[in-house]
């Protein structure tokens, strides 16, 4: 089995007495587009910025193919990426001219560096703008220039924090449309977003809440585990039954979707055998199919019944720091 192309061990970043990321261990393999979700405030910025050399750690360790984030951060450089939140291009220089510059700053030049362009370009639906500056493009167009000036090297690994936010649905689904076909040709990509949806599309998820990731795995394996504890339930006076219902302590969660009550608990089944309120009417019933939504919930309120994130050691090929 290869080595994880990124792997952490109980790395950690404190402001002062603030904990913005605590501890973190795990492992990342090329290809694998990992999504670290959580609330703003959760530590996801944090910890891609010590991925980029940009934020020391103040305690644990972390390597991207072997060489360390910190100490080695000028040799990474060249191997990733980095779209940063907001928008931090040259706003007075051209679209060609950002290209050109970042392509100078990663010693690519040459023809190499006219056919990256042409390429970046093309693929990127940028053409039509490449004498446009900066500045006065559209928020999706400022996007996908920040994403070709950050794949203008071919980077193995992009780093991409909140990549879509505050774009319209068409650019959204266009720069998951370029994640999906760099992660096929082997690019390895990590992100924070606070999307469910988006959560949804990778390969790997992590949730993070105060610094901690309190769980990870495949959108797929994380929502099986809620399998079956998820009834949707239709009532008469809906906000009364909320307040009831709440105070069942074999009821985990409870919310209102579309009219109807959605309920984690941990055995629903119970609950309809033995449906505990005469003056609640119960109308109607399904089974809901998880969500990341639910999972997120579940694990941002302590009941997630799922593996917790490993904090075993995860072994680097460098000392400690």
């Amino acid at each position: 089995m290869a080595d994880p192309v990124i792997s952490l061990y109980g790395l950690g970043r404190c402001f002062g007495k603030t904990i913005a990321v605590d501890a973190i261990s795990l492992a990342i393999d090329e290809g694998e587009i990992f999504g670290f979700l959580g609330a703003n405030g959760a530590g996801k910025t944090t910890i891609i910025r010590m991925f980029c050399g940009l934020t020391r750690p103040t305690h644990g360790k972390g390597a991207i193919h072997g060489l360390d984030i910190w100490h080695d951060r000028s040799q990474l450089r060249s191997q990733f990426g980095y779209v940063a939140q907001r928008f931090s291009l040259y706003a007075d220089l051209t679209v060609l001219e950002n290209l050109q510059f970042f392509g100078g700053a990663y010693r690519v030049t040459g023809n190499r560096l006219a056919r990256r362009i042409e390429h970046l370009l093309s693929e990127l639906d940028l053409a039509g703008q490449q004498n446009t500056k900066a500045g006065s493009l559209s928020g999706g167009f400022k996007q996908l220039l920040s994403l070709s000036c950050a794949l203008i090297h071919e980077p193995s690994v992009l780093f991409l924090d909140e990549p879509t936010a505050g774009l319209d649905p068409t650019h959204r689904r266009y720069i998951w449309s370029l994640i999906y076909e760099l992660s096929r040709r082997g690019t390895t990509i990590v992100l924070a977003t606070h999307y469910m949806d988006e959560a949804d599309r990778c390969t790997k998820v992590g949730f993070m809440q105060r610094g901690q990731l309190l769980t990870k795995g495949s959108p797929v394996a994380l929502k099986e585990h809620l399998r079956g504890k998820l009834l949707e339930i239709e009532v008469e006076n809906v906000m009364d039954a909320i307040q009831i219902l709440r105070r069942l302590p074999s009821v985990y969660g409870i919310e209102l979707r579309d009219g109807r009550l959605r309920l984690q608990a941990a055995n629903p089944h119970a609950l309809l055998k033995q449906w505990p309120y005469t003056n609640i009417r119960l109308l109607g019933y399904t089974w809901a199919e998880p969500d990341m939504e639910d999972v997120f919930l579940a694990c941002s309120q302590g009941y997630y019944s799922g593996a917790p994130a490993t904090t075993a050691p995860v072994e680097l090929n460098r000392s400690p720091l």
